[in-house]
């Protein structure tokens, strides 16, 4: 076919995008049908309209962004020409009609394009603009995930589960991610332009955002806002003034929003699940596959050596230091390849948004592989080590005395336990501890070991005095309640032993900041009998009247036991956190569920303390369900002990399918209560 100029002439507007059509091939229909949103590697379709015989354009294709001009030299301005057929591996276009007045083109960018604002322009004259995505649906792209399930999952989904609490007692965050709503497909988008790489030199930047791996790495820098105009401001201690507690949120879409409206300047307040719930769904809605994975006993090793150094007193309370193990942490781990490294590094990359520790000069962590970690590779970009001393760093604790001696205490604190997930395509916990470390004891964990250098955990050996020493927990701990913990201890020697026991607890923060003490006894002549026979129960009265203006909004509390022998001077320390629950909210559906039909939902909770609830407030939200915002709903009364708060909340579906209604509960004296209830929808 001979080649034409196109002359701007030849256009008649409008030029026809199929917009519905290609949205819902390129499955981003769920941010609308207004504009173009593709992905990379796939073609999609165009028609356009001429008022003269069938022509074949040149075309050119350059991303609209802030700053100089798109360049070849960085790959975000691509000159191509139409040829016979589409191909897949790079930017092409092809005539797919018959000559005639209207004219359909396949257009395809190539699966390693960057992602962003596009502007397609035909001929040097009629122009088009499109937002192009990744795509994991595409053996080309680099974040390519070939099972229908997870992708349906870790991109499509906007809801899920955060998990918080104890590694003895998970406990379920439902999460509104939200990455479809309207608006926030942009928001994303200007949170890449705002980053400080960006600002400095555009065009190297956007370069740089065909790559997942930098793409990543930036979000886990801008979400928290510690050196750059990020979004989330991190607060752990002395209250919230200015902003909200970080329970406050119950999913990402407000917090974004309020980023974007309130000119860049950073949303207070944030935790760890906050962080990583905002960088798992800005990174779904470019197209990353996703999560939000739990750490249990997560260590903070400041100083790189792998070990977690704790003091205690003679009274077995922890004396605070910058290392510390958090009762939980959470990160996320995006789906990409990693052409940067040796092979078989493919797959889930853990990057950590929460600002601890600077890299390479900015408060961002990430990515590194999840197989580096298990397999003790810290040379590994990025973050190897740090992430490495979160799920395997040993821990030594040292008891300070009186006269300003020292002497080792035997402990049984591990880290990294439970690492937690929510299933796909169930709101069910999935255990991936395997993923990041090998079964304890085995040869491949002391080979990882070895590989890491982490010579203290392979040469130590736990002394075991004969003195075993447990906390036990029983199933009555519920917020408003008094109720028994019990140090167990058991004599493994052939002679009778006198002890002193020091038994204490006291509120504490996820992160290990300690508060005031809920209930201490000290017993200075414990005898124990010789053998290993039934062992002694030691309980301790946890009363609701002392701890319940304590508690943070954590609900922990931890419990310490610390067990001294006098014939032989060696301690003996056992530490839990125990979680106490909220009480459950209860959502009752009024009438079938439909799209676009009006629905009514009764939520109702029960007060579980001794007190009355007094300014007690149901907030709802869910993707699809409550049009992109949040209903509350105000009780006109306070509720006694006993007694029900109930409300009757309406609001109209959107969308088919199964969505989650995300709920809220909050008052005076019970704060933050969380609850959810899967809706699935009619058409």
């Amino acid at each position: 076919m001979k080649k034409h100029t196109w002359p701007h002439e030849d256009i008649q507007p409008p030029v026809n995008l199929h917009c519905e059509f290609n949205n819902v091939d390129h499955r981003t229909d769920l941010n609308g049908a207004e504009r173009l949103i593709v992905r990379r590697g796939q073609p999609f379709t165009i028609s356009l309209f001429l008022r003269s015989g069938s022509h074949q354009p040149g075309l050119t294709c350059r991303p609209l962004h802030a700053g100089p001009q798109p360049s070849e030299q960085y790959g975000t301005r691509a000159s191509f020409g139409l040829s016979a057929n589409v191909d897949a591996s790079c930017w092409s276009a092809a005539v797919t009609s018959p000559p005639g007045d209207m004219v359909a083109l396949s257009v395809c960018a190539a699966p390693d394009a960057p992602i962003g604002r596009y502007t397609l322009t035909l001929g040097g004259s009629g122009r088009i603009q499109f937002i192009l995505l990744f795509n994991p649906w595409c053996t080309g792209d680099a974040v390519y995930m070939d099972n229908q399930q997870s992708l349906a999952e870790y991109v499509l989904s906007q809801d899920g589960i955060i998990y918080r609490g104890s590694y003895k007692h998970p406990i379920t965050t439902p999460w509104n991610f939200g990455q479809f709503e309207s608006g926030i497909l942009d928001i994303c988008l200007r949170i890449l332009d705002m980053n400080p790489k960006c600002l400095k030199n555009p065009g190297k930047d956007c370069s740089g955002r065909r790559n997942p791996i930098y793409v990543s790495r930036v979000l886990s820098a801008m979400v928290n806002c510690n050196d750059d105009k990020g979004v989330l401001l991190g607060k752990w201690t002395d209250g919230y003034e200015g902003g909200v507690s970080p329970m406050f949120w119950r999913g990402s879409v407000e917090i974004l929003r309020n980023w974007d409206t309130e000119a860049c300047q950073p949303v207070r307040y944030g935790q760890c699940w906050v962080f990583a719930a905002v960088a798992c769904s800005v990174s779904r809605a470019l197209g990353i596959p996703c999560r939000v994975v739990t750490n249990y006993l997560s260590a903070h090793d400041n100083n790189g050596d792998l070990v977690i150094e704790r003091h205690i007193n003679e009274k077995g309370e922890l004396i605070q230091s910058r290392e510390m193990i958090w009762n939980y942490h959470c990160w996320v781990e995006s789906w990409m390849t990693r052409p940067d490294l040796k092979s078989h590094f493919d797959g889930w990359q853990v990057s950590d948004p929460t600002p601890q520790e600077k890299s390479e000069g900015s408060y961002c962590c990430g990515p590194v592989p999840v197989r580096a970690i298990k397999e003790g590779e810290l040379t590994f970009k990025y973050d190897a080590p740090f992430v490495f001393a979160e799920v395997n760093a040993d821990v030594v604790t040292v008891m300070k005395k009186p006269d300003g001696g020292t002497s080792r205490v035997t402990s049984a604190a591990v880290v990294g336990q439970k690492i937690s997930t929510k299933s796909v395509g169930s709101d069910a916990r999935e255990d991936i501890t395997h993923l990041y470390k090998y079964p304890e004891g085995s040869d491949e964990e002391r080979e990882a070991f070895q590989k890491a250098g982490h010579q203290n955990k392979l040469l130590q050996q736990q002394q075991n005095q004969g003195l075993d020493l447990a906390i036990k927990v029983t199933s009555d701990m519920r917020k408003g309640c008094d109720f028994d913990v019990f140090a167990v201890v058991t004599n493994n020697t052939q002679s009778e032993k006198k002890c002193r026991l020091v038994f204490g607890s006291c509120a504490v923060s996820y992160t290990g900041i300690l508060g005031d003490n809920c209930g201490f006894k000290d017993l200075l002549n414990v005898e124990l009998s010789p053998g290993a026979g039934e062992p002694s129960r030691i309980p301790l009265r946890l009363n609701y009247s002392k701890y319940g203006g304590l508690l943070t909004e954590d609900n922990l509390i931890r419990v310490a036991a610390l067990l001294m022998d006098y014939s032989t001077r060696d301690a003996t320390l056992a530490v839990r956190n125990i979680v106490l629950e909220n009480p459950e909210i209860k959502v009752r559906i009024l009438g079938e569920p439909k799209e676009n039909r009006k629905l009514a939902a009764e939520i109702t909770l029960r007060n579980p303390l001794p007190e009355t609830l007094e300014n007690c407030c149901f907030s709802i939200e869910g993707a699809n369900l409550t049009a992109g915002g949040v209903i509350s709903e105000r009780l006109g009364s306070s509720v006694g002990p006993g007694e029900d708060a109930k409300v009757k909340v309406y609001f109209t579906p959107t969308r088919s399918g199964l969505r989650k209604l995300v709920v809220d509960f909050d008052s005076n004296q019970l704060c933050h209560v969380k609850g959810y209830r899967n809706v699935i929808i009619g058409k």
